[in-house]
C-alpha cells in the first residue's frame, strides 16, 4: 500500500502535495517592532526546501499586546508585512510547499523576556505592557492581566481581520487561529481562566462564543478559496478544566463555520497540568475530533518516527501529521520519512548529490516537473 504520509490532500482551492505539515515555532527573533529579521529568511527558507508539503510560520501577533515576549513577529502593521515579504517571496521561489501563518494573541502569557533570557516577568517600564485576558485571573507567576471589555474585544477581532487580510495581500496560502496553549482565545474557552458573569463567560456556549466570533471574522475576510483551521488543546490536563467533549463540541461549531481543520495538541493553561508525555499521545484527540466532530484534524506531538505518523492516517486518527520541535531538529525529516516509507519527498536540485539514491539520472529536473 503507497504511504499515505506522502499522498496529496486538497482542502478548498489548496492541494498539499503531502501530509507532512511544519508546526508554527515561536523563534523570538523579530525587531523589537515586530519585524521579520534575517533569521525568519533563513529559519523558514530552511523548512521550505525540507518535503513537507505544509510550512506554518510561527505565532504571529494581531496587536502588540498579543506579543509573548518584545521579540516576537507582528502583523499588526504594513511596515511588518513588507518587512515579512522577502521570506515568503523566497519560499514562494522553493520547492513545491504551501505557506501558512498562525495568527495569535498571547492574552495573560504575554509581556515576557525570551526563554534563552529567562522567561520572566517583562514590566512596561522595561519594555513590557500589561497583559489581558478574559477575566483578571493571573497564570501563577504572571501579572494580574486586564479584563477585556467588550469594546476592546471588538478592537482585537478586527486587529485579527487586519491582520488576515495583510497575510493574504503577501500571498499566504492558510491561515491557522491559535486558540491552544494558554494565550488569548483559549482563556476564554477554559473554564479555569475565564471567570466572566457576561455573554462570553458561564457554560460552555458562552465561552465559545467569542473564539467563534473571532474565527467567524477571520472567514468572512479570508478568500473563499483559501483554507483556514484553528490550533487548540483538546485538553487542560487539568482538574475542572477545558476537556475532550469540550473540544468535539467546539470542533463542530468550527466546522459549522467553515473551518478545515482542527490541530489537536493539548496544555498550557494551568501549572497544576499533569501531562503524560510520550509517543503519539495526542493521537486519541485528534482521533474522537475528527471521527466525531466530522472535521479534518492535524495530529501534533512527538510523531517523529515515520511509522507512527503513517498508522495515525492509516488508521483514521488524522487527515495530517504535524512536527514542530522534531523538525527543528531533523529539518530534513520529510526525506528520511520517505526513504523509510518507500516514498518519494521532493527536495531542491542543489542538494541532489546528499544521498546515495539521488545521484544518478536527473533529479533536478524531476523536481522542476514536481513544482510545475
Amino acid at each position: 500500500m503507497p504511504a499515505l504520509l506522502f499522498a496529496p490532500y486538497t482542502m478548498r482551492d489548496l492541494t498539499l502535495a503531502n501530509r507532512i505539515v511544519v508546526s508554527p515555532m515561536a523563534q523570538y527573533s523579530a525587531t523589537p517592532e515586530g519585524h521579520a529579521t534575517p533569521w525568519h529568511l533563513m529559519h523558514v527558507g530552511n523548512l521550505a526546501v525540507c518535503g513537507a508539503g505544509l510550512v506554518i510560520m510561527e505565532a504571529t501577533a494581531v496587536e502588540p499586546r498579543g506579543r509573548v515576549s518584545s521579540r516576537c513577529l507582528g502583523l499588526w502593521t504594513d511596515a511588518q508585512a513588507e518587512a515579512l515579504r522577502p521570506v515568503v517571496e523566497f519560499c514562494r521561489a522553493q520547492g513545491e510547499a504551501a505557506l501558512g501563518i498562525q495568527l495569535a494573541h498571547a492574552g495573560r502569557k504575554g509581556s515576557v523576556d525570551r526563554p534563552w533570557e529567562g522567561n520572566g516577568n517583562l514590566p512596561p517600564e522595561a519594555g513590557g505592557w500589561q497583559p489581558v485576558s478574559s477575566c483578571d485571573l493571573a497564570y501563577p507567576g504572571r501579572p494580574v492581566p486586564q479584563m477585556l471589555t467588550t469594546e476592546e474585544m471588538a478592537g482585537i477581532k478586527a486587529s485579527f481581520v487586519a491582520a488576515a487580510r495583510r497575510a493574504d495581500a503577501l500571498g499566504f496560502d492558510l491561515i491557522e487561529l491559535h486558540a491552544a496553549h494558554g494565550y488569548l482565545l483559549n482563556c476564554f474557552l477554559s473554564p479555569l481562566a475565564n471567570a466572566r458573569n457576561d455573554a462570553y463567560g458561564g457554560d460552555l456556549l458562552g465561552r465559545m462564543r467569542w473564539p467563534l466570533e473571532v474565527f467567524a471574522a477571520l472567514r468572512a475576510a479570508w478568500p473563499a478559496g483559501k483554507p483556514i483551521g484553528v490550533r487548540i488543546s483538546a485538553t487542560d490536563w487539568a482538574e475542572g478544566g477545558w476537556d475532550l467533549d469540550d473540544s468535539v463540541a467546539f470542533a463542530r461549531a468550527l466546522k459549522a463555520q467553515g473551518c478545515d481543520y482542527v490541530t489537536a495538541s493539548s496544555g498550557g493553561i494551568s501549572a497544576a497540568q499533569a501531562i503524560r508525555v510520550e509517543p503519539g499521545y495526542q493521537l486519541p484527540y485528534a482521533r474522537r475530533i475528527q471521527q466525531e466532530a466530522g472535521i479534518a484534524a492535524m495530529a501534533v506531538g512527538l510523531l517523529h518516527e515515520p511509522d507512527l505518523a503513517e498508522t495515525a492516517l492509516q488508521d483514521g486518527a488524522a487527515e495530517l501529521i504535524a512536527l514542530g520541535r522534531g523538525m527543528m531538529w531533523e529539518p530534513r525529516w520529510p526525506w528520511h520519512a520517505a526513504e523509510a516509507l518507500g516514498a518519494t519527498a521532493s527536495f531542491p536540485p542543489q542538494y541532489a548529490r546528499s544521498h546515495p539514491s539521488m545521484r544518478f539520472g536527473d533529479p533536478g529536473k524531476a523536481f522542476a516537473e514536481r513544482r510545475r
